[in-house]
């Protein structure tokens, strides 16, 4: 069977996502940070990867952050509010 037929629940999504979602899903289109994470159990998604991604978008994904969890977000956003709101 072919990695982008394979299922799974998306964590972030709530849902089943095939793995050829997870391979464009990220900014511009690139895997999503995730994608390691999720897969690694089912196939070789490194070696996947490896050869089917150039060297320098392997390297971005391994060296990617995962985006800041939702309380995180909302944190910095009051704050920047409450900046806004304390100018004159």
């Amino acid at each position: 069977m072919a990695p982008d037929s394979l299922e799974r629940r998306c964590p972030r999504l709530g849902g089943d996502v095939n793995f050829s979602y997870c391979r464009s899903c990220g900014e511009q289109h690139a895997p999503c940070f995730k994608i390691f994470d999720c897969w690694w159990e089912r196939f070789d998604v490194v070696a996947h990867l490896k050869a089917h991604l150039a060297a320098d978008d392997f390297e971005k994904l391994t060296l990617r952050r995962p985006p800041p969890d939702k309380v995180t977000s909302l944190v910095d956003l009051i704050r920047q509010a409450q900046k806004r709101a304390a100018e004159p």
